[in-house]
C-alpha cells in the first residue's frame, strides 16, 4: 500500500510538472500575439515564474479587447459614422496646413471615421468649480435634449449646482440621458443612492461597462469608460479631463492635506458638436440597447472659414472596441512632426515603446521638450512606473516640470510647435491606450490652441524643474520600486 501511495504520488508530481510545462510552452505562442512587445514580456514573466499567479490573471486580464456584443456595436456606429460624413473633405477646405498635418488629420479619420471639421471654442475653463457652474448653466438653456458621459459621478455639495440643472431640465420636458462608468464611481460617496437619485426626478441613466455577476453582466474588471462629455441640443458641448465631483474626491486624507484636482474642460459648438453627440450615441447603444442615431454634420451647420474663433478640430475616439489605438497612432505621428517645441501635460506619463521613442527622439533632433507632471501622483504604482522614465527623458535633453505637491494635475494636453494641439480624457498611459474608452481633441488654426498653450505656461510658472543632478540622488530602494512598477504597468 504504501509502494502503491508513493507511485500515485510520482505520477501527480509528474504530471504537475508536465502540465506546467506545457501551460508555459503554450503561453509563449500565445502570449504576444497581437500585443505589443513590453506588455508580452511583462506576462511572460509573471507566468513562468508564478504561474499560480500568472495564469488566472492572464485568463481574466489578458485580452485588450472588449466582449463580441461591444465589438459589433463598435463596428455598427463606424457604418453609422460614414453615413454623416462620408461627403465630407479630410479637412476643412479653408484649412491652411502643412501637407504632413494634413496626413495625421486623413490617419485619424482612417481609424475612427471622423473626418477633420470646424469648430468654435467659447474658451478653456481650468478653474474647477467654474467649469462646472457653465455645465450647469447650458444645462438651463436646453430645451430638446441633455447627452451627460463622465467617468465618475458623484452628487456633493459641489456638484449639486450641475445635478439641480439636470432635475430642472427634466422638469420642463427636456430629455436628460446620463452615463457614468460603474467600477470608476462605485467607491465614492453617495453612489448607491446616485442611480435613485437621478430616476426620481426623471432622469433616464445607465452605468457604463456595468460588473455585475448576480445579472449575468459580466466583463473584464479592469476596463473602464474614461470619457468626460456634455451634449446640449445638438448645439452646444464640453469635454475635458474633468469628473463630476468635488476637487478632494471626497477623501478625508485629501481634504485634511489641502489636495485637490486640476483640470480643463472647453467649450465647444459648431460642426465638431455633431462628432462629440455620435459618441455618445454608441455609448448610449451599447449600456441601454436604445439607438439614438447618428446626428449628421449638415442642417443649419456649416463649414466657416477657419481662423479667429473658428478652429479646425478632429475628435478622436479610441478604446477597446477600436482594434488600432487611434489615439496612440495620432499622438506619436503629431510629436513626430515637432520641429520647435513639444510641451506635454500628463497626470500618468507611462508610454510604450513607441511615444516614448517619439518623445525622446523630438528631444534628441533639438525640439524643446517640456514635459509637466504631478510631484506625486495621486497612486502609487503610476507614481513609481512614471517617475521610472525620469532618467533617460532628462538625459535625452527633456525639461520634466513638477506641478508642486499635495495638488494633482490632472489635464491632459499637448501641444506642438504652438500651431497643433490636443486635449481630453486620454492620458499618456498604455491604460489609456489599450484599456480605456478615451476621446481627445486634435486642433489647429483659431484660438483654441492658444488657449491650450496658455493654460500650459500657467501650468509652468506654477512648477518647478526637476534636473537629472536632483533625480541622481533618490535613494536605492525608490529606484527598485520603479523598476518593479514598470513592469507592473506593462501587464495588459
Amino acid at each position: 500500500m504504501q509502494l502503491d501511495l508513493s507511485v500515485v504520488g510520482a505520477i501527480l508530481g509528474v504530471s504537475w510538472i508536465v502540465a506546467e510545462y506545457l501551460v508555459k510552452i503554450i503561453a509563449i505562442g500565445v502570449v504576444p500575439e497581437n500585443r505589443r512587445p513590453s506588455s508580452s514580456s511583462a506576462w511572460l514573466l509573471l507566468i513562468l515564474f508564478v504561474p499560480i499567479v500568472g495564469i488566472p490573471l492572464f485568463l481574466m486580464l489578458g485580452s485588450p479587447y472588449i466582449n463580441h456584443r461591444r465589438a459589433r456595436i463598435q463596428a455598427d456606429a463606424d457604418e453609422l459614422l460614414h453615413e454623416g460624413a462620408d461627403e465630407l473633405p479630410d479637412v476643412p477646405p479653408s484649412l491652411q496646413a502643412p501637407r504632413e498635418f494634413v496626413s495625421i488629420a486623413q490617419l485619424g479619420r482612417r481609424l475612427t471615421a471622423l473626418p477633420m471639421v470646424t469648430g468654435n471654442s467659447h474658451g478653456v475653463i481650468s478653474d474647477y468649480e467654474a467649469s462646472i457652474e457653465r455645465m450647469a448653466e447650458l444645462v438651463d438653456e436646453a430645451r430638446e435634449y441633455v447627452h451627460v458621459e463622465i467617468y465618475i459621478m458623484a452628487w456633493d455639495s459641489t456638484t449639486d449646482v450641475f445635478f439641480r440643472a439636470l432635475e430642472r431640465a427634466a422638469a420642463r420636458g427636456v430629455k436628460v440621458k446620463v452615463l457614468f462608468d460603474h467600477i470608476g464611481s462605485r467607491k465614492y460617496p453617495g453612489f448607491h443612492r446616485l442611480g435613485r437619485r437621478l430616476t426620481k426626478v426623471g432622469i433616464q441613466w445607465h452605468l457604463m461597462l456595468p460588473f455585475i455577476p448576480w445579472r449575468a453582466k459580466l466583463r473584464r474588471i479592469d476596463l473602464r469608460n474614461h470619457r468626460k462629455l456634455l451634449v446640449v441640443d445638438g448645439k452646444k458641448a464640453m469635454m475635458g479631463s474633468q469628473n463630476m465631483i468635488d476637487s478632494s474626491y471626497l477623501q478625508k486624507k485629501n481634504v485634511a492635506i489641502g489636495r485637490h484636482w486640476h483640470d480643463i474642460m472647453v467649450e465647444l459648438s459648431g460642426p465638431i458638436v455633431a462628432a462629440v453627440e455620435a459618441v455618445f450615441a454608441t455609448d448610449w447603444y451599447s449600456e441601454s440597447g436604445e439607438a439614438l442615431g447618428i446626428r449628421t454634420y449638415d442642417g443649419e451647420f456649416h463649414e466657416a472659414d477657419v481662423g479667429g474663433a473658428t478652429s479646425a478640430m478632429q475628435l478622436v475616439p479610441s478604446g477597446p472596441g477600436f482594434t488600432t489605438e487611434p489615439n496612440l497612432k495620432v499622438f506619436t505621428s503629431l510629436m513626430y512632426l515637432a520641429q520647435t517645441r513639444l510641451a506635454i501635460v500628463s497626470p500618468y506619463f507611462v508610454p510604450d515603446e513607441s511615444l516614448l521613442a517619439a518623445v525622446i527622439t523630438a528631444a534628441r533632433r533639438g525640439v524643446d521638450v517640456e514635459l509637466y507632471v504631478s510631484e506625486k501622483a495621486d497612486q502609487f504604482m503610476v507614481d513609481y512606473a512614471q517617475s521610472s522614465y525620469y532618467r533617460s527623458l532628462l538625459e535625452a535633453g527633456v525639461r520634466i516640470f513638477l506641478y508642486p505637491k499635495p495638488q494633482v494635475l490632472h489635464t491632459k494636453c499637448f501641444v506642438v510647435d504652438d500651431e497643433y494641439a490636443v486635449m481630453g480624457s486620454s492620458n499618456m498611459d498604455m491604460r489609456s491606450f489599450g484599456l480605456n474608452y478615451e476621446i481627445s481633441l486634435l486642433t489647429t488654426g483659431g484660438d483654441l490652441v492658444d488657449d491650450i498653450t496658455e493654460v500650459v505656461a500657467d501650468y509652468e510658472r506654477a512648477s518647478r524643474e526637476l534636473s537629472l543632478e536632483e533625480w541622481e540622488q533618490r535613494p536605492l530602494i525608490r529606484r527598485y520600486l520603479e523598476s518593479v512598477m514598470r513592469l507592473t504597468s506593462a501587464l495588459q
